[in-house]
């Protein structure tokens, strides 16, 4: 789907960190994990960025989350990242096959900006009464509000600075019913992969979204 949408709100929710939340187009339907392309055009150039869901449902809106090294940002980074409610994006998809379908228990390894995808797909298996965890590797913490509620809710939530090996290993269980999923850049997936390994979890059997 290729469609234009308003900005409904901008949130605060980490360091250099913005939750973008968007009006839902006639039509949208995505799951928890798969994600859309935004495009605009800034200074009179064309520029379009690849974003994973955050929220658990798109019934209404929906929400991507933006992180962005103030030092490094581009043009668009910046334009994101200034965006105000009534404002329009253009955008496409879902895209990716890494989504949230049900499953009786999630665990969902990320690193950095995978911390999105990682609160909407436990919330939203939390809202269907099933199993969530969540191991998460940052210095700088983004949605900590939502990850709180995550653990009131009963979820597993680990975030940690450094090797997840430990943490992987107390996370999965192996169980038949189990989906794994890994969230991050590059760097993050060989680690977190190479952790399912340890911990006698197939790699090969995790729903995988490499950013890059």
């Amino acid at each position: 789907m290729d469609a234009t949408v308003a900005v409904g709100a901008v949130r605060d929710v980490g360091p250099q960190t913005v939750a973008l939340e968007l009006e839902s187009p006639d039509g949208f339907d995505a799951e928890p994990g798969q994600f859309i392309k935004l495009a605009a055009t800034v200074e009179g150039e064309e520029y379009a960025r690849f974003y994973t869901l955050s929220s658990p449902g798109v019934d209404d809106t929906f929400e991507v989350t933006v992180g962005v090294d103030p030092e490094e940002a581009g043009p668009f980074s910046q334009f994101l990242l200034d965006l105000e409610a009534g404002d329009e994006l253009d955008i496409s998809g879902p895209f990716g096959q890494s989504y949230y379908e049900g499953e009786a228990r999630v665990v969902v390894l990320a690193g950095g900006p995978g911390v999105g995808p990682a609160v909407g797909i436990a919330e939203a298996a939390v809202d269907d009464g099933n199993e969530a965890a969540i191991v998460y590797q940052t210095d700088t913490p983004a949605h900590e509000s939502r990850l709180d509620a995550l653990r009131e809710a009963g979820a597993s939530v680990v975030v940690v600075d450094g090797a997840v090996d430990e943490e992987v290993a107390a996370a999965v269980t192996g169980a038949d019913d189990e989906q794994v999923f890994v969230y991050g850049f590059a760097a993050f997936v060989e680690d977190a992969t190479a952790a399912l390994d340890v911990a006698g979890v197939d790699p090969d059997d995790a729903k995988v979204e490499n950013f890059g």
